[in-house]
């Protein structure tokens, strides 16, 4: 930090909650129709969430 310059700071937290239903989610109410009449409910939260790795210096490709 350098004398003068505007500092800011952020702080986001992401509370899960498990009294949502299906059901009550914006796009499933907006696209019934693609959706089966009875949805079992949401996947299990894992300890460790599916991701890729890339090598240093690339990005996805558009």
């Amino acid at each position: 930090m350098r004398n003068g310059e505007t500092e800011f700071v952020s702080l986001a937290i992401m509370e899960v909650s498990s009294d949502v239903h299906v059901e009550e989610v914006c796009v499933v109410q907006l696209f019934q129709d693609v959706f089966p009449s009875e949805i079992p409910g949401f996947p299990p939260i894992r300890e460790v969430e599916f991701f890729i790795d890339l090598h240093p210096g690339t990005g996805p490709i558009s």
